[in-house]
């Protein structure tokens, strides 16, 4: 049984602030936390500031999701959903706010990471610890992105 505790601030942000403890498809729930981080971050920052968060998000999760992991007892422990996370904000870099954008990104972003198609299916299979954890998603978001920036 996975130790995981909110009280502590890298776990806080690798459980995606207590959605990935969702008894069912904690994936699911940790992108739709994404949703309002991603919403804050469109509304009120420059591009350039949004691109460079995202990055030190992603950065920041090989570190904390390594730790979360090393709690858990468990390489990727379905409840770290900090990965969700940033392959979301990944997967709606550029793209137009509207509810259509956030709804397609979702269901695109989501797609891509339950059947990771290649290469994401060799990264999650191949490359392990934190770095692992965050390889997969971060490539579920390029492609979802790819999508969404030939949709809107």
């Amino acid at each position: 049984m996975a130790k995981f505790t909110l009280a502590d601030p890298v776990q806080f942000l690798a459980l995606g602030f207590g959605s990935g403890l969702a008894p069912k498809a904690p994936g699911t729930f940790g992108t739709l936390a994404a949703i309002p981080v991603y919403l804050l971050m469109a509304w009120y920052l420059p591009v350039a500031a949004y691109a460079v968060l995202t990055l030190a998000m992603a950065l920041a999760g090989i570190y904390i999701c390594q730790k979360a992991a090393d709690a858990a007892g468990v390489h990727d422990h379905p409840a770290i959903v900090w990965d969700e996370i940033v392959g979301f904000l990944i997967t709606m870099f550029m793209v137009p706010l509207s509810w259509q954008a956030v709804v397609t990104g979702f269901v695109l972003f989501r797609l891509f990471d339950i059947f990771k198609p290649w290469p994401i299916s060799i990264a999650d299979k191949k490359v392990h610890g934190g770095f692992g954890i965050m390889l997969d998603d971060v490539l579920a978001g390029a492609f979802a992105l790819i999508v969404m920036q030939l949709l809107f």
